[in-house]
C-alpha cells in the first residue's frame, strides 16, 4: 500500500484507489476498524469485530446498487453522517464505488468533505483518482493499492479457504490478482464453466452466423445471471414496501390514502431495481469481456516472446497456435475491439448490437 497526498497524520477524508480485486473496500474497512479500536486495530476486540462484520453503529457502508448514486441519496447520507459517534471516537462513512456518484451528487459530497463535522471521517473507494472530481481528490488523503501477486492470492485461498494448492494457483493466475474472482473460480464449478465458455468464443467464430450466435449467448448469459441475482431480493423488497403502505390490511382503521400514497414509492423502488439489474447485467458482460482481453493479452505476450505469466496457461497450446497464425497487429486490433465494446456498453449502446460488432471484429 502506498499512501500519498498532502500533509501527514489524521485527516477527515481518504480516497482508496486501485484496480479491480486490489482490495480497496477491504483496506478501507480495516482502516475503519483501526479508527474505532482502542488499540489501533487489534482485529480481536468487539469494536474490530463489529466493523469487520458491518454491524458497528458508528460505521455506515454505502454500496451503490444501480448504475449511479443520486443527489437525493447523497444529501440523505450527508445528514446521517453529521451525527455524533455513539461508541467510538469517530463516525465513519465508507463509500464504495464513489465514482458512481452523479455530478450533482458529487457536488453535494464535496461540500460535506470541505466542512465535515469534527468527528466524521469519509472513506471513499474508486478504481482511479481520475474517476472523481478533482476538487474532491484534492481534499482527500490518497491511498493507492496494487494488484496482489499470484503467489499471495494462491496462499490466501489455500490457507483461508482450504483450497488445494494446484486449484488455488490456477484460480489466482486466471483471476489476475482479483481475490474475490479467484475465490469464486476456486470454489464454484459454475463460475469455472462460465469462464470456459467465454474462452471458447475465439475458436468458435468461424462465420458471421457463429459471431451472431456467440453474441446472443453472451448477452443471454449476462441477463440470466442478473435475473437470478435480483429475483428473490426484488420480491422481498416489494413485499416489504407493500406491507409498509398497508396493502392487504383490513378493518375500518385502514388509511386508504396511505395505500394510494404507496404507488409513488413502489414506482421509485421498481426504478431502482431495474437500474440494479442493468448494472449487474453490465458487470457480468464486462467480466466476460475482460476474460477475452486476458486471452488475447496472452497471445500477444507469446507473439513478442515476453517472459510474463500467462493468465490462461491451461490453454497454452491453443494460444500458441493463434500466436503463430496471426500477427501482433491483428491481436492488438482484437483487443481494441473488445475495449471499444466496453466503452459502448458504458455509453448505454444496445448490448446485443455492441457485442455482435465486437464478435465480427474478433473474427476478421
Amino acid at each position: 500500500v502506498v499512501a500519498g497526498g498532502r500533509g501527514a497524520g489524521m485527516t477527515h477524508a481518504w480516497l482508496f484507489t486501485g484496480p479491480p480485486g486490489s482490495g480497496r473496500e477491504a483496506a478501507a474497512r480495516a482502516f475503519a476498524a483501526a479508527l474505532m479500536c482502542p488499540d489501533g486495530g487489534c482485529g480481536h476486540c468487539d469494536q474490530c469485530h463489529q466493523v469487520l462484520v458491518g454491524s458497528h453503529p458508528d460505521l455506515e457502508t454505502v454500496r451503490p446498487e444501480g448504475l449511479s448514486y443520486g443527489v437525493r441519496q447523497t444529501r440523505e447520507l450527508i445528514l446521517r453522517a453529521a451525527g455524533a459517534p455513539t461508541q467510538g471516537r469517530w463516525r465513519v462513512i465508507l463509500f464504495e464505488d464513489a465514482d458512481r456518484a452523479t455530478e450533482a451528487a458529487a457536488n453535494a459530497l464535496l461540500k460535506a468533505i470541505e466542512e465535515p463535522p469534527p468527528r466524521t471521517v469519509w472513506l471513499l473507494c474508486s478504481p482511479s483518482p481520475d474517476d472523481l472530481m478533482i476538487t474532491i481528490r484534492s481534499r482527500c488523503r490518497l491511498v493507492t493499492l496494487t494488484t496482489p501477486a499470484t503467489e499471495a492470492v494462491a496462499h490466501v485461498l489455500a490457507t483461508r479457504d482450504d483450497v488445494p494448492p494446484d486449484i488455488a494457483r490456477f484460480a489466482a493466475r486466471a483471476a489476475q490478482g482479483h481475490i474475490s474472482r479467484a475465490r469464486a473460480l476456486a470454489l464454484d464449478e459454475d463460475v469455472r464453466r462460465r469462464r470456459e465458455a467465454v474462452l471458447a468464443i475465439p475458436r468458435s467464430l468461424t462465420g458471421v452466423g457463429e459471431c451472431v450466435s456467440a453474441a446472443e449467448r453472451l448477452v443471454k448469459t449476462a441477463e440470466d445471471e442478473a435475473a437470478a441475482a435480483t429475483a428473490a431480493l426484488n420480491e422481498n423488497e416489494t413485499s416489504e414496501l407493500r406491507k409498509l403502505y398497508g396493502e392487504g390490511s383490513t378493518g375500518k382503521g385502514l388509511n386508504r390514502g396511505l395505500v394510494r400514497g404507496g404507488a409513488g414509492a413502489l414506482k421509485e423502488l421498481e426504478d431502482r431495481q431495474k437500474s440494479r439489474a442493468t448494472r449487474l447485467k453490465r458487470d457480468s458482460l464486462d467480466a466476460a469481456l475482460l476474460e477475452l482481453v486476458s486471452y488475447y493479452r496472452d497471445v500477444l505476450a507469446m507473439q513478442f516472446g515476453a517472459a510474463v505469466e500467462l493468465a490462461n496457461d491451461d490453454l497454452r497450446f491453443e494460444l500458441d497456435q493463434l500466436a503463430r497464425s496471426s500477427t501482433p497487429e491483428e491481436t492488438l486490433r482484437r483487443i481494441d475491439a473488445i475495449m471499444q465494446c466496453r466503452e459502448r456498453l458504458a455509453a448505454n449502446v444496445n448490448p446485443q448490437i455492441a457485442v455482435e460488432a465486437m464478435m465480427l471484429a474478433l473474427r476478421s
